[in-house]
């Protein structure tokens, strides 16, 4: 006798990057930030602990106002969460239920179809065109979808898709899209400013990567307050703590180190993406803190496996009817030195 919802069994469930907790290793398979905070992040935290006896304030009000001034809206367009996997999560529970369709981009985020799963909602796999870009399938009306996800940049690819052609799909949707632009501090462009121009365009934004706090779980979204006021019905009661609340505004409000940082991160990929072309990997003009990697009549399987043999993590990914290849993070500048050593001893 089983208590589990057939659904949850028959689940395969996300499978995160690997963690190893022993610190031995070169990572640069989960798209981390590889350099430390800004200090003003271990201040605030300082600063934070005597309030640690109280309840937090349930809808971060002072982040809010941070990024609210950051991205000149009201406090009532941001949300506040856990992680942006937490945003991704709220927003699904409130738009999409039972039976109902989620539409996904393919390959992308894998975490987009397992929250699909736990809804017990179906969910529509668009295929990307051979060079990334969108088919016109993505932004279609038929199947009545409630909530399509575009992650921009994409994972594993770190591809674009320009603000324009976003607000384009928008437009022809029938449902609200959400812009997931966790690695969108390292692009070009980004669709913020499309949210006053489209109810239905709603932006998910992470800490994790570009301000270097992915062990602190913090995230926001940008919406109009409309819909806003409906996901706070869903998230829990206290979503996010007085550390990584504190932390978060922080972080937030010290744009130099934000700059500096970016640009370090910015010369180390230019040089992951000539360094691999190098060694006769195709790679994609990332906008990410990542580069993606396949090697044409050779398996990278063993590359990675061989690599990790040597306590050096990059992520293998293999997609069914897509293909394999190596995603590989931005990493400090000594960190890339040693992943270049045995990569090319290896091969």
């Amino acid at each position: 006798m089983s208590f589990i919802r057939p659904q949850i069994e028959a689940m395969a469930g996300y499978v995160p990057g690997e963690q190893p907790q022993d610190g031995a290793f070169i990572k640069l398979n989960t798209n981390e930030n590889p350099y430390p905070p800004s200090p003003a992040v271990a201040e605030a935290i300082r600063e934070a602990l005597p309030r640690l006896k109280k309840y937090p304030d349930p809808f971060a009000g002072v982040f809010r106002r941070k990024a609210a001034e950051l991205w000149g809206v009201g406090p009532e367009w941001i949300l506040c969460g856990n992680g942006s996997d937490d945003i991704l999560t709220i927003v699904t529970r409130t738009l999409v239920g039972e039976g109902q369709l989620l539409r996904l981009l393919y390959p992308s985020y894998i975490l987009y179809r397992t929250l699909a799963e736990l809804q017990g909602a179906r969910f529509e796999e668009v295929h990307f065109n051979a060079d990334w870009s969108l088919p016109p399938r993505f932004g279609a009306a038929e199947g009545s979808p409630r909530l399509a996800f575009l992650a921009n940049p994409n994972s594993p690819s770190g591809t674009v898709v320009p603000p324009e052609q976003v607000l384009e799909i928008a437009e022809r949707l029938t449902c609200p899209l959400l812009v997931d632009e966790a690695y969108a501090d390292f692009a070009e462009t980004n669709c913020v400013a499309l949210i006053r121009e489209s109810e239905k365009i709603m932006v998910a934004r992470s800490l994790s990567k570009s301000y270097a706090l992915a062990g602190l779980r913090f995230g926001y979204l940008i919406a109009q307050p409309h819909l806003i006021e409906q996901f706070v019905k869903v998230k829990d009661s206290y979503n996010c703590d007085a550390l990584s609340i504190a932390a978060a505004t922080a972080a937030l409000g010290d744009q130099e180190w934000h700059r500096e940082n970016r640009a370090k991160i910015l010369a180390t990929r230019r040089r992951l993406l000539r360094e691999m072309q190098a060694l006769g990997f195709v790679t994609v003009d990332s906008q990410a803190n990542f580069t993606w990697n396949t090697l044409p009549g050779r398996a990278v399987k063993p590359l990675y496996e061989e690599l990790k043999r040597r306590r050096i993590l990059v992520r293998y990914m293999d997609y069914s009817g897509w293909g394999d290849g190596l995603r590989v993070s931005v990493g400090t500048e000594e960190e890339v030195d040693v992943f270049f050593e045995e990569l090319k001893r290896i091969i």
